[in-house]
């Protein structure tokens, strides 16, 4: 039968690291947040904002020259159009958008 041989467990794992390796110095790390304001200057988004600030003011106009009928028409139609517009602008820009 062989001798077992001991080893005490302190001798094995020291109970703390060896500081003979040098600590880097920190550095800055930057983070690019996905969102961004400017995301919002989409050539697209732009286009639609300008083509339904566009349709406000000539219906401005037109209330102002008196011609009320088609003022009334005109505000029937733009009651479907800029809400379909503004459902389509906003799953554009989700769609698009990079997370």
């Amino acid at each position: 039968m062989r001798k077992t041989q001991k080893f005490p467990f302190r001798k094995i794992f020291s109970p703390s690291p060896k500081s003979s390796l040098k600590r880097s110095r920190p550095f800055k790390t930057y983070s690019f947040v996905p969102f961004s304001p400017l995301a919002m200057l989409d050539p697209t988004i732009l286009t639609l904002g300008g083509i339904v600030l566009g349709i406000a003011i000539i219906e401005r106009i037109l209330e102002r020259w008196g011609v009320i009928d088609l003022v009334d028409q005109f505000a029937k139609v733009m009651r479907f159009v800029l809400a379909v517009t503004f459902y389509g602008a906003v799953f554009y820009f989700f769609a698009t958008f990079m997370f």
